[in-house]
């Protein structure tokens, strides 16, 4: 420390050595994030993570000038006042506050991450801005069961102010600076912004970076090692809107190679089931033994007991979500809209467009509607979604009324309410079209006290929620099969999205999508597991399909009932699109292609096929421009529905 004191001095010196410590904070607190979540970085060698390491220190330097530039514009400026005490002091508050800050959204990572499986953009404003008592009400928790990280963030934090402090302006340099040292202290401050730029900028290219560019190091699963989460959220601020995209430039041959356009037979006469969705949250495919026979030699037992049951009597695919979060799922399950934007569509520019929604359509065939959601109303905008979507009545924590069965966190805990929503459909009249979105399957995974030590825990805390969740599932079909109106309805189960995957084999980019998609009527199929490419905005096109509807619709899915449909999957996360199809997972970061992988042969995604299938590649490169420009230019234009 010694040393420090004797290398400041000077505002140049001091300015270039807090800097440098600065910027290896900032790189530890970026990796971290692998060494808290290392099974979500499967097959990472040392030799890797070595690479990893320093090509971000090219979005660490972007962060480290960005977040700097009220302390670099402070001490480079060429005047003497800078050696006041004043100066000095307000420098000092600018430096620790904005890098401790930074440091944070680091450290937030590491946990939000898993839930995510992304570096956090600035959407996340927009939740918190929407959904300010449910985040404050669970700092608590947070803080308790991801204690770790924060003892360590503070600990990190003091260790830097420390050593930051022992670097210092010495004031005698305010009488050693005269006109003489003005010039040269010009020409320095002129460098430092020149280099600052080219810092902010990212190189001397001709586009400035973006998150695009980890590209250029890794493959999208290993994104999150290389970029900061401070630049991630500066570089998202502006993005919410979409951009207007050609790849095609005639219309026809875009439509020829997708058209999200459904056309039916108007000659078609409606069945006139009632149709109710079960969106089970964070219920990963991995989560059930049904679905993965094969997993740990065979033994594998799970922890849906009540879904794998069920199954055995349904039509199942071993489906993907189109997005990494419920903000994401509910508009690709009810509205076939994947999540194809930078921000959620719920929390985006177009989310006042029209748009279909089963709920909507099948309210005009005369359906009685409902959304159910034990959540405090308000959570997540889904109740102002429901509307948009066309439920005629939206039932809550607050429909509810009996905070005895709240779980102090997120809302009515899964049995209650899930007995409460089948009392509902009950009441209601017939034809339905509803949907229930579970909740006790969300961090903090809260149990009622009397089933503490009743479930099965697993290797992470949410298991023993699941099979919470999983036996209030159960307790649900008991009652609603003693209903009259039990045969007559089509249940469709999936999940809003994936948890945190734990067996190896799934931690990649094809398990981290897959979900469960169920369809069940009772008596009507008998264990049928397709093979089809199933994805959540299927499940619209696919209930309109299966009750007969008569109007044409846009869909950005197909109906898993048409033997001639086209069955894909797309995501989108960390700049790069992901497309399923073929069984051939493809990736493409909007201008190249990134990846390609054949599912059958390689499920584990170990071999970059893409330099040895040209064919395929091209194939699965038209195809998913032209998702994206059909779905970039509808949305723009307020196309998602035909006028």
């Amino acid at each position: 420390m010694n040393f420090l004191k004797r290398s400041g001095g000077g505002a140049y010196s001091v300015l270039l050595l807090r800097l440098i410590v600065a910027l290896i904070f900032l790189s530890v607190s970026r990796i971290l994030i692998y060494f808290f979540n290392t099974g979500m970085f499967p097959g990472l060698t040392v030799a890797d993570f070595g690479i990893l390491l320093i090509s971000g220190l090219r979005f660490d330097l972007f962060t480290l000038a960005a977040v700097n530039i009220p302390y670099i514009l402070l001490l480079s400026f060429p005047y003497k006042y800078k050696y006041t005490r004043i100066n000095i002091f307000i420098s000092d508050v600018f430096f620790y506050s904005l890098n401790i800050i930074a440091f944070a959204t680091n450290f937030i990572d590491i946990i939000y991450f898993r839930f995510t499986l992304k570096r956090t953009t600035w959407d996340v404003f927009d939740f918190i801005d929407k959904n300010i008592d449910e985040v404050v009400s669970l700092l608590p928790d947070f803080v308790r069961d991801f204690w770790l990280p924060v003892i360590l963030f503070f600990v990190f934090t003091g260790l830097f102010v420390w050593i930051s402090g022992r670097i210092r302006l010495n004031l005698k340099y305010y009488n050693d600076f005269d006109r003489s040292r003005f010039f040269g202290s010009l020409l320095k401050s002129l460098a430092i912004v020149l280099l600052t730029t080219i810092a902010i900028r990212g190189g001397i290219q001709d586009k400035p970076i973006n998150i695009i560019n980890a590209g250029e190091y890794t493959k999208p699963e290993y994104f999150p090692i290389v970029v900061n989460t401070p630049f991630t959220l500066l570089k998202t601020i502006d993005e919410s809107a979409l951009q207007e995209v050609n790849y095609f430039k005639n219309e026809d041959d875009l439509e020829k190679v997708f058209n999200p356009v459904v056309k039916v037979d108007k000659a078609n006469k409606l069945r006139r089931l009632n149709i109710f969705i079960i969106i089970l949250e964070s219920f990963s495919a991995e989560q059930s033994a049904y679905l993965n026979p094969d997993l740990e030699n065979g033994s594998y037992i799970g922890y849906t007991p009540v879904l794998d049951s069920l199954m055995k009597h349904s039509l199942v695919f071993h489906g993907f979500a189109n997005g990494t979060r419920s903000i994401e799922g509910i508009p690709a399950i009810i509205s076939s809209l994947p999540a194809l934007l930078k921000t959620p569509y719920l929390s985006s520019p177009y989310v006042g467009n029209s748009i279909y929604s089963i709920a909507g359509m099948l309210k005009e065939k005369g359906y009685s509607t409902a959304f159910f959601h034990g959540g405090t109303n308000g959570t997540m905008g889904f109740e102002a979604y429901s509307k948009i979507a066309g439920f005629d009545r939206y039932y809550g924590r607050n429909e509810y009324d009996d905070d005895d069965d709240y779980d102090s966190n997120w809302g009515i805990f899964d049995e209650p309410f899930l007995q409460y929503t089948a009392q509902k459909l009950d009441d209601i009249e017939k034809p339905f079209c509803s949907a229930v979105f579970t909740l006790s399957s969300h961090h903090p995974f809260t149990i009622p006290e009397k089933y503490k030590g009743k479930f099965r825990k697993g290797p992470s805390p949410i298991q023993e929620s699941i099979m919470y969740a999983d036996y209030s599932l159960g307790k649900f079909f008991e009652t609603v099969s003693k209903y009259s109106w039990f045969d007559s309805t089509l249940f469709i189960l999936t999940a809003d999205h994936t948890s945190l995957v734990y067996h190896s084999e799934l931690q990649n980019s094809l398990g981290q999508y897959e979900i469960p998609i169920i369809f069940y009527q009772h008596g009507k199929w008998s264990d049928s597991i397709s093979h089809k490419i199933a994805q959540q905005t299927d499940i619209m096109p696919s209930v309109l399909d299966y009750l007969d509807y008569d109007k044409d619709f846009i869909a950005f899915g197909s109906s898993v009932f048409d033997t001639a449909g086209m069955h894909f999957s797309i995501s989108y996360a960390n700049g790069i699109y992901q497309l399923i199809k073929d069984m051939y997972l493809y990736q493409f970061n909007g201008d190249k292609d990134v990846a390609l992988f054949s599912i059958r042969k390689d499920k584990l995604l170990n071999r970059n096929i893409l330099k040895r299938e040209n064919a395929v590649a091209d194939e699965m490169n038209r195809f998913t421009k032209a998702v994206i420009q059909q779905f970039n230019n509808r949305v723009i234009h307020d196309k998602l529905i035909i006028k």
